[in-house]
């Protein structure tokens, strides 16, 4: 028993920073959650402080917020827009992220906001709260930046990521609609009260803007910009026009899974040369509605940092961040460049984490594993062991041997389960592991349910 936690505890490391963290922030893939406010579903789930928490204490990196206005056009919700998800108060989440910011990780977090407020409530309301709650943990830069920083320049930083405020004045009716459609059609106050933000804060007295509302809209946007770390824009257009590089300036560019896989096929080599200095960002197509997960391997391979999901078993190492080469064509044959062998031993511990009737009724269970390896498409392999009858503590002692042409984007997947002749096996834990990582020697590899808990 003294081996297995020496053992356990030497899996511990793998959550400790190994690697050099001083290239830009470009160079690294960053643990990035999607739809992080939600506790289940994208259509009426709860929107919920404790979801981002929970995230931020398993080391998230990114963090995404929809930011819609209020009924009543004074205040900003965050909530999945158009479905029956309820409404919590973004300030409340800006709360929650600045007490456990830095809880899982030290590394900077970004926070990417979905924003779909009006002007008016960006640049007064908006602005207040962020820099109110954040402080001077909040990363603010006053020009473009050329160059992205490194993660151990930004220890301690949350970086605020989303479209410059330019782009919304220059769409501000289209964005008034939106706002006037979602929360009750109606109500014209949305768009009359909004102006009135300012006189209500102070005390109800009215002052006469007239002269000045230009030259106080021009600061209001400057000072907003100017909190915007990381500048982000859609994907419009052709490939060839998003992928346009910008040597005065880096910025975000989100794709969905759907454009990415599509765009890859003519523009792979395009896509690894954008993600060179600019961040790209990859979220799951809309008919997720369950919040499932997709195959991140062909964002990751494009050099794509920020592949957005419910639980990433790349991240397991590093301490949220991980560096990879991403210099490779995925399109030219690969050679092998290794061989990764290892031997499953046996299982142990269901019986004291479940009860005895788990698995079936009146018997223990048959136990097997599954080996996969996660990666590259020349990489892709699967071993599994024979399912032994009828045992707790299965021994199985068998070998497997997987030759892999790029080890740095492979993952080890673990997936034990209970065999039922005639019926669909059950689930009985998996665990996700960078092969870049893996040490030889014996190790106890600890068992996760598919939400990613223990």
């Amino acid at each position: 028993m003294r081996e297995i936690k020496r053992a356990a505890l030497m899996f511990l490391t793998w959550f400790r920073v190994c690697q050099d963290m001083i290239a830009p922030l470009s160079h690294y893939f960053i643990y990035t959650a999607h739809n992080s406010y939600l506790t289940g579903n994208q259509l009426n789930s709860e929107s919920s402080c404790v979801a981002i928490i929970n995230a931020l204490k398993n080391g998230v990196r990114v963090i995404e917020l929809d930011i819609w206005p209020s009924s009543a056009g004074d205040d900003i919700k965050v909530y999945h827009g158009r479905t029956l998800t309820a409404k919590v108060p973004f300030i409340d989440c800006l709360k929650s992220i600045r007490e456990y910011a830095f809880v899982g990780s030290e590394y900077p977090l970004v926070v990417t906001l979905e924003d779909h407020l009006t002007p008016e409530l960006q640049l007064k309301l908006l602005r207040w709260m962020i820099t109110q709650t954040l402080g001077d943990v909040l990363f603010t830069s006053l020009e473009c930046l050329e160059e992205f920083p490194s993660p151990e320049a930004l220890k301690g930083k949350i970086l605020l990521s989303t479209k410059p405020p330019k782009e919304y004045l220059y769409s501000k009716d289209s964005y008034e609609n939106e706002a006037l459609c979602e929360d009750d059609k109606n109500d014209k106050k949305v768009t009359e009260d909004k102006n009135d933000l300012d006189t209500e804060d102070n005390g109800g007295e009215s002052e006469n803007i007239d002269n000045s509302e230009d030259k106080s809209c021009s600061l209001g946007v400057h000072k907003y910009k100017s909190l915007i770390a990381i500048h982000a824009k859609k994907h419009r257009g052709g490939f060839a026009t998003s992928l346009t590089l910008d040597p005065s300036k880096v910025e975000r560019l989100s794709l969905s899974e759907q454009q990415l896989e599509k765009g890859a096929e003519d523009h792979g080599t395009e896509l690894v040369r954008f993600t060179q200095r600019n961040l790209l960002h990859i979220y799951p197509k809309g008919t997720r509605f369950n919040s499932s997960n997709y195959n991140p391997m062909i964002g990751w391979m494009h050099g794509a940092q920020m592949v957005a999901f419910n639980m990433q078993g790349m991240f397991r190492s590093n301490g949220g961040t991980d560096e990879g080469n991403k210099l490779f064509n995925p399109g030219e044959k690969l050679s092998v460049k290794t061989c990764l062998k290892g031997r499953v031993h046996m299982g142990n511990g269901w019986d004291s984490d479940v009860k005895a009737s788990h698995f079936d009724s009146y018997s223990p269970p048959d136990l097997y594993l599954k080996v996969h390896i996660v990666g590259v498409p020349a990489d892709a392999k699967i071993f599994e062991t024979e399912p032994l009858d009828d045992s707790w503590t299965p021994v199985w002692d068998q070998e497997f041997s997987f030759p892999l042409a790029v080890p740095d984007l492979a993952i080890l997947r673990l997936e034990a389960s209970d065999h039922d002749t005639g019926e669909k096996d059950d689930f009985g834990g998996q665990n996700c592991l960078p092969v870049r990582e893996l040490k030889s020697g014996i190790r106890t590899v600890p068992l996760y349910d598919r939400e990613g808990k223990k």
